[in-house]
């Protein structure tokens, strides 16, 4: 039988998996010029928006490229030399760096861990040792992102569930909510949902593993994104093209910051207990974090809280080992 433990022999040994390239420019560590510094009209609705993006405030991918920079580049096919794209964000003088190239994706590994053949596995275990090595940590990050009552009893939230709190928490909805669009699953839940995560992976994990399972998932679900060789209809599509999908990818980087942030104030680890004070507490910086970015006033999370109380479970239960991979 091909055990979990000869993919852990093996991933010490070899390294490789294309997931991440190295940014000659480290993510938000220099200054830039941002459009909200050039543009003084005021006129576009995205200039309002600082440190983060809303998909729903662009009306085409033109006018999104207007705010990114997106340089696609080639490769000749080799694991040495493969094709990526360098996605770029510059928001109050700040910038950060997305590199996404091919490489093993979100569904090459859930393949090989459930239920996949011989051969599978060691498609992975070559290409992606990193995935191996980190296989427990997946575990732990896939279990908080999914709902399970069936093991965490009635009502067990998730990251989406922590961010869908924080938008019923926005107290402001005459500035808030003017653009009826935000209002909608592509608004502010889709932006708080990627920046929460990626900050919590981050801070909980690291920032590697946060970049990798964010990558691993922008393979899978959108390989166009890498050669930027679109139709019509995606370029079209504002709800699941690429002017949604590399406003993720930017966010995914700005969660990343906020996490390294957030990781120091409160010296996290995969080993944090995280009470239900804790708990409360990192998600209101969360909260101020997005007041800042997008202009919004906020009700405050309260350690009594049902999903605080019940997420604050869930950690202590994944903590402990159990997870549903293991049941």
């Amino acid at each position: 039988m091909f055990t979990l433990r000869f993919f852990a022999l093996f991933s010490i040994v070899l390294i490789g998996c294309n997931q991440s390239r190295e940014n000659t420019t480290p993510a938000g560590s220099v200054d830039c010029i941002a459009p909200e510094n050039v543009d003084t009209t005021g006129a576009a609705t995205y200039r309002t928006v600082r440190g983060a993006l809303l998909a729903t405030r662009f009306g085409s991918f033109d006018e999104l490229k207007s705010v990114i920079q997106i340089e696609y580049h080639g490769g000749d096919g080799t694991s040495n030399n493969a094709a990526f794209v360098r996605v770029r964000h510059c928001s109050s003088r700040r910038e950060v760096i997305s590199v996404l190239e091919t490489g093993t994706s979100q569904g090459d590994i859930y393949k090989a861990r459930y239920g996949g053949a011989f051969w599978d596995r060691i498609n992975v275990l070559f290409r992606c040792p990193y995935a191996v090595a980190n296989r427990k940590d997946m575990e732990r990050i896939y279990t908080l992102s999914r709902r399970r009552p069936e093991w965490y009893g009635q009502g067990d939230p998730a990251f989406f569930d922590l961010a869908k709190s924080m938008v019923e928490n926005i107290n402001t909805p005459e500035s808030g909510f003017r653009n009826t669009r935000d209002s909608t699953e592509k608004g502010y839940l889709n932006s708080f949902n990627h920046i929460l995560a990626q900050a919590f992976i981050t801070s909980c994990f690291s920032e590697k593993l946060a970049d990798f399972i964010g990558d691993t998932h922008e393979r899978y679900r959108h390989p166009e994104l890498i050669t930027g060789k679109f139709t019509v209809a995606q370029l079209a599509d504002l709800e699941e093209g690429p002017v949604d999908n590399y406003v993720d990818i930017i966010n995914n980087e700005w969660g990343q910051e906020l996490g390294k942030q957030l990781k120091v104030k409160y010296g996290t680890n995969r080993e944090t207990q995280w009470t239900p004070e804790l708990l409360a507490n990192y998600l209101n910086d969360m909260q101020r974090y997005f007041s800042w970015a997008f202009q919004l006033g906020f009700e405050p999370f309260r350690p009594e809280d049902e999903v605080v109380r019940l997420f604050s479970y869930k950690l202590a239960e994944v903590r402990k080992g159990r997870m549903e991979s293991a049941q």
